[in-house]
């Protein structure tokens, strides 16, 4: 494990909290451009179609094997629940209970506006027809991701779901992520990962139907591919390493700086890339924290080669515009005085406030969504939501409104240069004399 700290002399040095802030984010180094290489392959599936796409799974998903049929039949993922523990099964249960009743809280309904000339727009909330939920594959199945994506597409009201996730080299899926899509009412499952599943997804194959938002995590070269195709296709953003930062009180004991350090050390399990950071107002509480971590990692196996730092600041306030310059995708508050202040919190992808509220219980079940903004974009950005699968439509319906629009309205349209534009306008009071 890797700890860096930086004690408050050498934050005013660096010029305060969102100086500091981008030191600490300077630690993670950025990923090497990979978008020719996702431009070749992408153009490659867009001309190649479903025969590129069968060369690509066999060349980055099976390691040569030549892949299975790429959509998994209904049997198999029937299959696959028998094959998931019984606890396992339960506890996805409760998840897609949880995730979904948040989701449905986000859903908005029609909206109608009466405007002074007598005009009325309504806005209609609209779902996309059909959406795809890339779930990695990597190191283990992540079936959580499944359910954040599936359960909150559904809820937005899209009526066609789709996942795909990398085969392994026996060209299958692992049965937890199956027995997850089956649990969650999903009927099209693809076996194929990768900047080429991006470019199936978006133009569509022989076997892989097209969609209109993609959403989903993934590694470097499935954000760049959805990056890259995101004028044709709707996407939840730019997915980096995780990242976690937990603030804590000057007055915090040993059970909760326990707590904390478990949960850092919990967010390391992301691996390399990943940044876990804690702040406190006291010079005690790091150096204890720090002690902590140093010691229960040993003990810890999964932990993997994600960066540590523990930030020092002059007072609470400092603590929060530090929190509020980092960022972060995770957000703990732990102690009276910081959790007071939670209602200070802008920029966090998600915020968790009081010690009981693990950073590791929004990642799978307590309702929240764990697809979350990355590298300080929750500056600007949101959890997966619904709105991800919505779009906005005016419907419009001027009436009796169009004497007063058109006078208002066709002088703008000259100053502009278009005439026919004014024309049209004053054409509808000429159709309505009485007006």
């Amino acid at each position: 494990m890797r700890l860096e700290r930086l004690d408050a002399e050498r934050v005013a040095v660096l010029g305060g909290p969102a100086a500091a802030a981008a030191e600490v984010r300077s630690l993670v180094a950025g990923g090497a451009s990979v978008a020719e290489e996702v431009r070749v392959i992408l153009e490659g599936v867009r001309t190649g179609g479903e025969q590129a796409l069968i060369d690509y799974v066999r060349r980055f998903d099976t390691g040569g094997q030549e892949p299975r049929p790429m959509r998994v039949s209904a049997e198999e993922l029937d299959e696959a629940i028998t094959q998931l523990p019984l606890e396992l099964v339960a506890g996805l249960q409760v998840a897609i209970a949880n995730v979904a009743s948040v989701a449905e809280a986000g859903v908005g309904g029609d909206r109608r506006v009466s405007l002074a000339q007598g005009q009325q727009i309504t806005l209609r909330e609209i779902p996309v027809s059909s959406a795809a939920v890339y779930v990695p594959g990597g190191r283990a199945p992540y079936p959580s991701t499944v359910v954040m994506g599936v359960v909150t597409a559904r809820a937005a009201g899209v009526i066609e779901v789709a996942v795909c996730s990398p085969p392994g080299r026996d060209g299958q899926i692992d049965p937890a992520i199956l027995g997850t899509c089956r649990l969650c009412g999903v009927e099209r499952v693809y076996r194929m990962g990768g900047a080429h599943a991006i470019a199936a997804l978006a133009h569509g194959t022989d076997t892989v139907d097209p969609v209109d938002v993609i959403v989903g995590p993934g590694n470097l070269y499935v954000q760049e591919a959805k990056h890259q195709l995101s004028a044709s296709v709707g996407i939840d953003g730019f997915a980096g390493p995780s990242d976690l930062l937990v603030a804590l009180g000057g007055e915090v004991g040993e059970h909760e700086l326990k707590l904390a350090a478990l949960d850092m050390l919990a967010q390391g399990e992301h691996g390399e890339g990943s940044l876990v950071v804690a702040v406190s107002s006291s010079g005690a509480v790091c150096d204890a924290l720090a002690m902590l971590l140093e010691r229960l990692v040993l003990e810890r196996a999964t932990v993997g080669e994600a960066s540590f730092a523990i930030i020092e600041m002059e007072d609470a306030r400092s603590v929060v515009d530090f929190a509020n310059a980092f960022a972060a995708e995770h957000l703990q508050l732990i102690g009276a005085e910081l959790e007071a202040l939670a209602h200070t919190i802008r920029s966090a992808g998600c915020l968790f406030v009081g010690s009981a509220s693990a950073t590791a219980f929004g990642d799978y079940l307590v309702g929240s969504n764990h697809v979350l903004p990355t590298a300080g974009a929750a500056r600007f950005a949101s959890a997966l939501s619904p709105r991800h699968f919505r779009r906005t439509m005016a419907e419009v319906r001027v009436g009796d409104a169009a004497a007063k629009l058109a006078a208002a309205g066709a002088p703008i349209a000259r100053a502009e240069g278009f005439e026919v534009h004014a024309e049209s306008m004053e054409a509808r009071v000429v159709e309505n004399p009485g007006q």
